[in-house]
């Protein structure tokens, strides 16, 4: 298990690092790529992108004047490295990052499940 630290960076998270090695500078275990702010997960519904995913999640707005919650989601964009490589329906962690491009703030940490 140590010699698996080497590789590693650690990025500061409770997470689990990728068992892939990879030379991408925007990864966060490989590269340069620092995580700040928010963690979320959420269910990844497209991955045509290169090297992106768009992870969405779902949550509940309370609505004061009907006293109720109405179900909302939010969609993001993410960078998705080499050695997570996450697929359409994995259930990914994202984390908030410097942006790295006009939409892409958040990065794919770790792989939680594969698809259902």
């Amino acid at each position: 298990m140590s010699e698996l630290k080497q590789h590693f960076r650690n990025i500061g998270l409770d997470v689990t690092p990728p068992k892939k090695v990879c030379n991408d500078p925007k990864c966060p275990w490989h590269g340069h790529l620092k995580v700040r702010g928010q963690v979320f997960i959420g269910k990844v519904v497209s991955s045509k992108s290169a090297k992106t995913v768009v992870v969405e999640w779902n949550y509940n707005y309370y609505i004061p004047k009907y006293e109720r919650y109405e179900r909302r989601k939010t969609k993001v964009y993410a960078h998705n490295p080499e050695c997570i490589d996450a697929k359409k329906g994995d259930t990914v962690k994202v984390a908030e990052c410097r942006p790295l491009s006009k939409s892409k703030k958040f990065v794919v940490v770790e792989k939680i499940g594969d698809k259902e």
